[in-house]
């Protein structure tokens, strides 16, 4: 919805500034506000939310609204402030990229784990947003203070792997839709506990925040809650109490391997956000669990890697297909169990 400056400085005359403003749509179902901004705003639990209602910061239709007020199509809900909005300044940072091609409308790069995409909450510096602004300082479309310029999707701070990023407006909305309409190919592989039963497969189940901590994403087999999500995958290699497998995502929501890994009994190996950072396969024996051990010490992140990428140039129309290799950390860790199987006493 676009913001209208009439009310905007209707509210800064009376000392409030809008923070989030929200539209109804017309199918929406009567739904507690609180429970409604909650499911719509990142890092925002329904305690906050039902504080700020407390406190007159939450309007429906311009009127002060407690939590418990069920919102209906076409409301116009805001959430507004005695203070304005954080400024999103996007400072240049002479952060490392691995750049694995580059023209004039667009460049791929091999993201190493542990560096977070764009700025957010409790992440302002030191971002793929920040290496970029520093990379194409002058360039038109990352002189503006766009938290997200260039950027037509993402992978998590943890996760490495293949990413394209636009240089060009053109080349962005162009890039963006095909993401959009699910023409992209995108591979990842990832070491997942236990030994999946069937070798090859499709995860389907709609994929929403979690309603107990607003910080992951859980499947939502059914009902209208969360959305649709689809990830195909096949196992490459057994490794004893892990798989190595490879996953084609059909949608791209948020951790969706992660999630979908997790929902089928296979959490990503290390991945703590979703239960794969414990032993879930595997002896009693201490050597065993020093193994493990030793094996989190290596690679201190969920073994997920973007390992191939392939899109329509935007310019040229040609299809272009990128494959990476699998990062040092996640080659070890490999290593580990293939030499620690093959080595253990049966």
């Amino acid at each position: 919805m676009q913001e209208n400056p009439e009310e905007l400085d209707e509210l800064e005359e009376n000392g409030l500034y809008e923070h989030y403003r929200l539209k109804a749509d017309p199918g929406q179902k009567a739904l507690r506000v609180d429970k409604f901004l909650s499911n719509r705003i990142d890092n925002a639990s329904r305690s906050r939310i039902q504080s700020a209602a407390e406190a007159g910061n939450i309007l429906v239709n311009k009127k002060k609204v407690r939590s418990n007020y069920k919102v209906k199509p076409g409301d116009d809900v805001q959430v507004v402030m005695d203070f304005p909005r954080r400024e999103l300044k996007i400072i240049p940072e002479d952060i490392p990229l691995n750049i694995v091609y580059e023209d004039e409308e667009l460049v791929v790069i091999n993201k190493q784990p542990g560096l977070v995409v764009h700025p957010g909450h409790g992440h302002y510096t030191g971002t793929l947003v920040n290496a970029l602004a520093y990379y194409f300082k002058g360039l038109q479309l990352f002189s503006t203070n766009d938290p997200r310029p260039g950027l037509v999707h993402r992978i998590d701070k943890d996760t490495s792997g293949l990413m394209v990023i636009a240089k060009t407006e053109m080349a962005k909305n162009k890039l963006a839709m095909q993401f959009f309409e699910k023409t992209s190919k995108r591979k990842y592989q990832a070491l997942v506990w236990g030994n999946l039963k069937e070798k090859a497969g499709t995860i389907t189940g709609n994929i929403g925040r979690s309603l107990k901590n607003r910080q992951v994403f859980t499947v939502f087999p059914e009902g209208d809650y969360g959305k649709s999500a689809v990830t195909h995958y096949k196992v490459l290699e057994e490794i004893g109490y892990v798989d190595l497998v490879e996953c084609q995502l059909e949608t791209g929501r948020t951790h969706q391997i992660r999630v979908h890994m997790k929902y089928i009994g296979h959490p990503i190996f290390n991945d703590s956000n979703y239960g794969g950072g414990q032993i879930l396969r595997g002896t009693t024996f201490t050597k065993y669990r020093q193994f493990v051990q030793n094996c989190f010490k290596v690679m201190p992140r969920q073994a997920l890697h973007a390992k191939m990428l392939g899109f329509v140039h935007p310019a040229t129309a040609k299809e272009m297909v990128f494959d990476s290799e699998l990062p040092d950390d996640f080659m070890s860790v490999l290593n580990k169990w293939r030499n620690y199987i093959a080595n253990r006493n049966d």
